[in-house]
């Protein structure tokens, strides 16, 4: 596992909506990210984040295989996305399931995953994931409760679900070199299952007016930067639908004085790379696709290779030119990306045509469908 070094700053304390109601919640204390990792640290910070982590049972099976049939073992199978992550100052990852009980994994339309991802995930340099999803309540508050204390045992903070009234009205705050990072993370819903009645907070469901609430909130807590993630959009479709693009014009068009109330937008589950959008002079990712998940089937039953696809988000962020002021990105790249169903490895795309692998079509349909939106005029690059 990559050595961290984790400093506790002042807590301080916040009020983040839950519902239409306000009440009190607690800005937890921020922890710094991956040490030395960036030659901007002094003056500024690099964030990464990537697409779905959904372990279908030929994922878990793979896990298994690298582990020498004792326990599981993703992190082989991670290790082409490890010198992004790790190079940046603070990296994000989606947890797309919940971690089941002993040996209860994988399954369909219910997944559940190997505890021992949590561990994987922050070995790959993962400092924080969004648990907010679809699949949050497939194993109940038991898979809950289960993930967030495997996460926490690795040492990975966390977004979206929770395993009390209290927790759901925490704030995550991570450092980042000198910023104070606040990361909300949101669903469009559960797949029809209702929320436990005696514990409405146990999952954060999207809803533009308590996202709002909450951005306010710790931002005015003391957040530097406020960062949202969002379980949203259609499966299998590129192109952002309309509740994302209004939801997204929406959110960043919303400003507190001279400073918008979210700095970036990160979103999840449509299976497929999705388009990059500035709107409002905020950066949104409509989708990232999924980092890892088995041989995908389209709605229809037909196979699909896009779901194998996916990119890095990174982002560039420099500190204010005035006390008060925005942190503002003065670089946006995407790291295409593809899961070797095969291999059951993640391929970095550009760094593997410079070995002369043939993917090369890959990458620029990923390429293709990030800039649909016209993102390259506002300065999105294609890093590596």
């Amino acid at each position: 596992m990559i050595a961290r070094s984790r400093q506790v700053a002042l807590a301080l304390t916040v009020v983040l909506a839950a519902g239409a109601a306000c009440q009190a919640r607690d800005y937890r204390p921020p922890e710094s990210g991956h040490p030395g990792a960036s030659a901007v640290r002094d003056r500024g910070f690099t964030l990464v984040a990537s697409g779905d982590v959904l372990p279908h049972d030929s994922v878990i099976d793979r896990a298994r295989f690298d582990a020498g049939w004792a326990g599981h073992d993703f992190r082989p199978m991670l290790s082409g996305a490890r010198s992004v992550v790790t190079g940046a100052d603070l990296a994000l990852c989606h947890a797309g399931t919940v971690y089941g009980a002993d040996d209860d994994h994988g399954g369909s339309p219910a997944l559940t995953s190997p505890p021992e991802l949590a561990r994987d995930l922050a070995a790959t340099g993962y400092d924080d994931c969004s648990t907010a999803s679809d699949h949050a309540l497939d194993d109940g508050v038991d898979g809950i409760r289960r993930t967030l204390d495997a996460l926490d045992g690795a040492g990975v903070r966390h977004a979206g679900t929770a395993r009390s009234e209290r927790e759901a009205r925490t704030a995550t705050v991570l450092r980042a070199g000198r910023a104070e990072v606040a990361h909300l993370a949101y669903t469009y819903g559960t797949d029809g299952l209702p929320l436990p009645p005696d514990r409405p907070w146990a999952v954060g469901l999207i809803d533009g007016t308590r996202i709002l609430a909450d951005a306010r909130a710790a931002r005015k807590a003391g957040a530097d930067v406020v960062v949202v993630s969002l379980h949203w959009g259609t499966e299998w479709q590129e192109a952002p639908d309309g509740q994302q693009i209004a939801l997204a014009r929406s959110l960043t068009a919303a400003r507190t004085g001279d400073r918008p109330d979210i700095d970036l937008i990160l979103g999840t589950h449509a299976h497929v790379p999705q388009a990059y959008e500035k709107i409002n002079g905020t950066w949104v990712i409509y989708g990232t696709g999924d980092q890892i998940a088995g041989e995908t089937t389209d709605p229809d039953g037909v196979p699909d290779p896009r779901g194998n696809q996916s990119t890095l988000g990174r982002f560039t962020f420099a500190p204010p030119a005035r006390p008060d002021g925005r942190w503002e990105v003065t670089k946006a790249e995407f790291v295409p990306l593809l899961f070797d169903v095969d291999a059951g490895r993640v391929v970095n795309l550009n760094r593997a045509l410079r070995t002369g692998a043939e993917v090369r079509s890959v990458r620029d349909r990923i390429r293709d469908v990030v800039l649909s939106r016209g993102a390259a005029k506002d300065g999105l690059v294609m890093g590596e």
